[in-house]
């Protein structure tokens, strides 16, 4: 399996603790210096909450004392004193309930503020990295890294910080409660209960959580194949693969069912240990008061408190052993998207670099080569000049190297040999981000976002009028088009834009290029896969968008770049031929072959850079 693959993301467990610790740090970043109070409040709260927890009990257990040891000469002392401590016992124990309801209608906010800066966080990240990791990863596979890990700090947070730790201050407040006023005994039993429960707890949650690691990967890949099934519609209909998606989907479903039910059963025993373990020390030390009590060294308030402090910690043990299940689930998904930010882009900013600064837009590749992953050839030794303001022209047979060329450019890759220059500025001295501002591409499928024509349009530049669009639109020949539609720039383009039809979606790549208005325009094979009509007008559009600016294009049909100022011609990744339409043919190489088999085929059409 690849290693990028969703399923390895996380082949070697983070430490527990280290998880934790990290998540931990994301309340006290800059962002949520706004909930500093309310975090110091709410562990003030949960304290205070525990303590009256653990005293609640033993104003019962005097309460009932006073009872059992009426004095008939006082009878309205006996009263006052029962009735005082069975009102403290209430109070005790509403508050102890209540102040962790309050906490939690305030935290709440803290919590979900903490899951959208981490969320966000990873979002960027993934987006910053290369292309090569995208390639190899499935889109729907990493959304549910992200959604899953940041929904899994929320809960992390609750059990860690309002349930387990608080659990544990409790038991400890109870421990020396019970060694000062009813015996050392007591506190012993109650501790190595808990002990004896969280050692149980923590080496079944360890073997679940195997099991749970396991159930993840069914899981991404279950969604994975639906979400790409789901998305590729037209290709599973045009192949009548309806029936083998389905099974396809069976199998993943099949798999998901083996492995919930492992965990759902694997619950099932934990559940049950736990509970037995539980009723074990109550009774233990339920037997050890009576003792007490008949022998004369306790009183019935006593056992009765006795046995409510340790109801008290022991319902906690139910959350304990849930919560327990529900932070190592959360850390393994807490671990893939640490994981996901923890990755490294094969292609970084320098620590020094600089913005782009555009000149005439002329481009230089001295000795580049390169070769993509998994691949035993690539570009090798190219080198070329393409002046500010030129028209140049990319072609060969499939695989030869003509849109790596491109992703280069781009610094969608770095080369392994050689450099590229703009403008006399090394690509890689400049930042990314100012480089491809730089850039205009109109690529051979321009795929579109499920939003309006606006949105789509405007991609390029978000602040851009409805003027500017328009303009934009009108000289990519498609304002008409926009004008006709009954909604306008609010048209909805659909999924990947399929209300669109081809030569549409061409033409919103082109009015998206000119309105950023790039130094360099590079374009894809943009009119390959259009109809003879339709490629006429997008080239008619095309030529719009390339006047005065440096034009990189890589054609399948030559009558494209028939114009062009440079014609390269690429061949296993090398250059094996240059110069201009005329000159090329006169050598009756590479390309004049090319040219004859297409106009011999009838392919020819008018120059879309003709007196460009």
């Amino acid at each position: 399996m690849p290693p990028d693959s969703e399923e390895n993301v996380n082949a070697a467990p983070t430490p527990f603790g280290r998880s934790i610790g990290r998540m931990f740090s994301v309340l006290f970043r800059p962002e949520l210096k706004k909930w500093r109070f309310r975090i110091g409040l709410a562990f003030t709260l949960t304290v205070i909450a525990k303590g009256l927890s653990v005293i609640a009990p033993v104003f019962m257990g005097e309460g009932v004392n006073s009872l059992v040891n009426e004095d008939s000469a006082d009878i309205a002392g006996a009263g006052l004193a029962f009735v005082t401590f069975f009102v403290l016992f209430a109070g005790a124990r509403f508050a102890a309930s209540a102040l962790p309801a309050i906490r939690d209608g305030f935290f709440t906010a803290v919590t979900q503020d903490a899951q959208r800066v981490v969320a966000v966080d990873a979002f960027q990240h993934a987006q910053n990295l290369d292309l090569q990791f995208h390639l190899t990863r499935r889109a729907g596979a990493l959304n549910r890294v992200i959604e899953r890990g940041s929904a899994a700090m929320e809960y992390l947070f609750r059990f860690l910080a309002f349930n387990i730790g608080p659990t544990f201050v409790e038991l400890g407040f109870a421990a020396v409660v019970l060694a000062i006023m009813y015996g050392l005994q007591f506190s012993i039993a109650a501790i190595v209960t808990v002990a004896v429960y969280a050692i149980f707890t923590v080496i079944v949650t360890e073997w679940r959580n195997k099991q749970r690691r396991e159930f993840n990967k069914v899981d991404t890949r279950l969604r994975g194949i639906a979400l790409d099934t789901l998305s590729n519609f037209e290709t599973v209909k045009s192949f009548a693969a309806e029936q083998r998606e389905a099974g396809r989907y069976d199998a993943a479903m099949q798999e998901y069912n083996f492995h919930y039910t492992k965990i759902m059963q694997s619950l099932s025993l934990l559940n049950a240990g736990q509970e037995l373990i539980m009723t074990c020390g109550l009774l233990a030390v339920a037997i050890m008061a009576g003792y007490g009590a008949v022998n004369g060294n306790m009183q019935a308030g006593d056992v009765t408190a006795i046995i409510l402090m340790l109801i008290n910690i022991y319902r906690p043990l139910n959350i304990l052993g849930f919560a327990w299940r529900e932070i190592k689930q959360g850390t393994v998904d807490v671990e893939k998207l640490y994981e996901l930010m923890d990755r490294r882009s094969t292609v970084e900013d320098a620590p020094n670099a600089l913005a782009f600064e555009p000149g005439s837009g002329e481009i230089q590749f001295e000795n580049v080569s390169f070769a993509h992953e998994g691949r035993a050839s690539g570009l090798n030794g190219v080198s070329f000049d393409a002046p500010g303001g030129a028209f140049i022209g990319i072609v060969g047979p499939s695989g030869a190297g003509k849109s790596t060329i491109l992703k280069l450019l781009f610094r969608f890759y770095d080369p392994a040999e050689g450099k590229i220059v703009v403008d006399g500025q090394d690509i890689k001295s400049v930042t990314q981000s100012s480089l491809r501002a730089s850039l205009g591409l109109v690529p051979q499928e321009v795929v579109l976002f499920n939003d309006t024509l606006r949105f789509n349009l405007s991609y390029a530049m978000p602040d851009a009028s409805d003027d500017d669009i328009m303009q934009a639109a009108e000289r990519a020949q498609l304002g008409s088009f926009i004008q006709s539609l009954p909604d306008g720039l609010d048209t909805r383009v659909g999924e990947r834009g399929l209300k669109l039809s081809g030569g549409e979606k061409q033409r919103v790549g082109v009015a998206r290029a000119i309105l950023l208005n790039p130094l360099i325009l590079i374009l894809d094979e943009a009119t390959s896969s259009l109809d003879s009509t339709t490629e006429r007008e997008v080239q008619a559009a095309l030529k719009e968008a390339a006047r005065g600016r440096t034009t990189i294009a890589v054609a399948h049909r030559l009558s494209t770049i028939s114009n062009a100022d440079i014609i390269l011609v690429f061949d296993n990744g090398e250059i094996v031929e240059r110069g201009r339409h005329d000159q090329l043919i006169m050598e009756n190489g590479i390309y004049a072959s090319l040219w004859r088999r297409q106009t011999g085929e009838g392919e020819a059409a008018a120059p879309v850079f003709a007196g460009a």
